[in-house]
């Protein structure tokens, strides 16, 4: 039996038969296939911006880079756990103080100082592909990546330093970045910033800059925010959308009529996704200096 089978059937490719018809088998299958759609006309004229923090990313992603550096010895952990603090500090409070956040992050940018700009770029990426990843809320990249499919440009619009948020939105596939520029000498960071913070009313302008630029037509772009911090991008374009969004920026999305993505997976979260892998000590110091805050700030 064994012989008979390996000099007929086995020693034989399956596909030679006495009925062979290639030719018409391919014309069915091609003619069965459904038309593929017709691209949609590019849209230059239109465009899509996205704040990062628990917009497009669970936390904060100049935390996570900061986590990056410490794991570098750039960035000691217990400046990372001070920033953590400052972290907490800045999502619990919500209507915080633009000048001194602006004092803050500007001295968390120092960190950089006197650093290789074409270093902190090359690890930008090495720490994004291990940190921060797997913290992209695919829902809003969906919504990204639906007005790329649109023919439109999008771009991320963050207070994180522009290289970071370069590499965010190029490791997504999206058209670019507006975000903090430190300060630099001869390819070198000096610790400072350009300007100030990239940073509630200055999303608008730097919106309303490349839109300019790019001879954008506002009233057709759209922009996606979680913070109420962002009313003024929001309010910047004509398709506003709240994504993930804190309590204020909800009540406000509701009584104008805008679209709400909600892509948490309950409805009671954390105000600030700090990760687990942070340290106890920290995660602690985070939940205690919530908790303080909330109290002090409903008592006042």
């Amino acid at each position: 039996m064994r012989q008979i089978l390996q000099g007929s059937f086995w020693q034989r490719p399956f596909w030679r038969g006495r009925d062979e018809d290639h030719v018409s088998a391919g014309e069915a299958a091609a003619a069965a296939a459904a038309e593929p759609e017709p691209l949609p006309e590019p849209d230059p004229a239109a465009a899509a911006f996205f704040d990062v923090d628990n917009t497009m990313m669970r936390g904060a992603s100049i935390y996570y880079f900061a986590r990056g550096l410490a794991a570098r010895k750039l960035f000691t952990m217990r400046d990372l756990a001070m920033f953590a603090w400052g972290q907490a500090t800045f999502r619990l409070r919500g209507t915080e103080n633009s000048e001194h956040i602006g004092s803050a992050k500007e001295a968390a940018l120092a960190f950089v100082a006197g650093q290789q700009v074409a270093g902190i770029v090359q690890l930008s990426e090495e720490i994004y592909d291990e940190v921060m990843a797997d913290r992209i809320w695919h829902g809003t990249r969906t919504l990204a990546l639906q007005h790329l499919d649109a023919g439109q440009q999008v771009w991320l619009v963050t207070a994180t330093p522009v290289e970071v948020a370069r590499t965010i939105a190029h490791r997504l596939g999206l058209t670019g970045a507006l975000g903090t520029v430190a300060e630099t000498s001869d390819g070198v960071y000096t610790g400072r910033l350009v300007g100030n913070l990239l940073h509630g009313p200055a999303k608008a302008e730097a919106v309303r800059a490349l839109a300019h630029r790019e001879g954008l037509d506002l009233a057709r772009c759209a922009a996606y925010s979680d913070s109420i911090n962002d009313l003024p991008m929001l309010t910047a374009v004509g398709h506003p959308h709240a994504v993930n969004p804190d309590a204020e920026l909800r009540e406000h999305a509701r009584e104008n009529g805008w679209p709400i993505h909600d892509f948490r997976t309950g409805r009671r979260v954390t105000m600030i996704a700090l990760p687990a892998a942070a340290g106890a000590g920290a995660l602690a110091g985070g939940v205690a200096a919530g908790i303080a805050l909330r109290r002090h700030y409903r008592a006042n």
